[in-house]
């Protein structure tokens, strides 16, 4: 029986210490391996193959942009080639870094232009290293909508910003609020706000100000090397990060690229969002986050409980939901893997 899914593509942070040999564990001889290898020795870069065997996982080697992206994408790009036949996609969508894989998975780019397009962009942002970010959470353990607390947070994020320091939402993240800013916004922030599980908030180690306009260098250095002409009409719906949707067919492809290389990189991403908009305009059978990791899945329950979406109100409605018939997996967990795989 077909399986009605929309596709979920990670961003950074998800290739971490338990999924160093990733690759070698669920890819090994894939040949399209071999093509990101080639592409990373062309640019006097570290094989994607040879930092996922590595002996050990280095947080200095692994999590910076130069490597976490190429590995986030080659693990990501061929789980979705691994989707068992019976699992029918009607839609993708990504977080952050994700929109790119997005665009690849859904065909608007192809599997050597969408390693193109991290791996560049990845580079880049290494390169500049402008700002920083962090996670804090806008509600409560029980998963319930906050929108006051929200707001109060959201609030100061405005008066610390409209100082002498810069800090803006950079992602909207489901239960989460990722700020980005430079030193000065976000030690401010760490000083107005109470913390929480001896966590939050937590600095997202080798982020940028991702999703700001602190990065509108970035985002001209983007334009500078990557072609216009990477970009396809894509075979699949995609959802980004306003909530719009891209539709096969009817996809000025000029326009895809500019809102990749351009609103995309520089102004926030709202992830929950493009999450709802998912569930509402395709209503799917089920949820399909792509490894590696299983950050994002936490943020996917999170954002359809905002949403009310199949009555949904709170952690423990959506987990009694996931224990009748599973609406969310995570290919980066095996048990959930096996579950839309061969």
């Amino acid at each position: 029986m077909t399986c009605r899914a929309v596709l979920i593509c990670p961003g950074r942070g998800t290739y971490n210490k338990p999924e160093l040999g990733y690759l070698q564990r669920h890819h090994a001889g894939h040949p399209l391996l071999d093509t990101f290898d080639d592409l990373r020795r062309a640019e006097g870069q570290t094989p994607v193959t040879e930092l996922d065997g590595a002996e050990r996982f280095s947080n200095a080697v692994h999590t910076v942009g130069d490597a976490a992206s190429p590995l986030i994408y080659a693990a990501s790009y061929l789980d979705r080639r691994a989707l068992a036949e019976d699992i029918e996609l009607v839609a993708v969508t990504g977080n952050s870094m994700g929109w790119y894989i997005a665009l690849a998975a859904a065909g608007a780019l192809d599997a050597e232009g969408g390693f193109q397009v991290v791996n560049t962009m990845g580079r880049l942002m290494q390169e500049a290293s402008i700002g920083g970010q962090l996670v804090y959470p806008c509600i409560g353990p029980d998963w319930r909508a906050d929108p006051a607390r929200k707001a109060d947070l959201l609030a100061t994020v405005a008066q610390i910003d409209a100082g002498d320091a810069v800090l803006r939402l950079s992602i909207d993240l489901g239960g989460m609020l990722v700020l980005a800013g430079d030193e000065a916004g976000l030690k401010a922030f760490e000083a107005a706000v109470p913390r929480l599980d001896e966590r939050f908030p937590m600095r997202l180690p080798h982020h940028a100000a991702f999703h700001t306009h602190l990065q509108g260098p970035v985002a001209q250095q983007g334009r500078d090397a990557l072609p216009a002409s990477l970009f396809h009409q894509p075979e699949l719906p995609m959802i980004d990060g306003r909530g719009a949707i891209w539709w096969p067919g009817a996809t000025d492809t000029s326009a895809l690229y500019d809102y990749t290389l351009g609103h995309q990189v520089t102004e926030p991403y709202d992830f929950t969002r493009a999450i709802q908009i998912a569930a509402r305009e395709f209503a799917p059978d089920m949820f399909i986050v792509t490894g590696p990791g299983n950050t994002l899945g936490g943020a996917v329950a999170q954002s359809l409980v905002a949403a009310g979406w199949g009555g949904m109100d709170s952690k423990e409605a959506f987990q009694a939901r996931q224990a009748d018939t599973p609406l969310l997996v995570s290919m980066g967990l095996e048990e959930q893997r096996a579950v839309v795989t061969d």
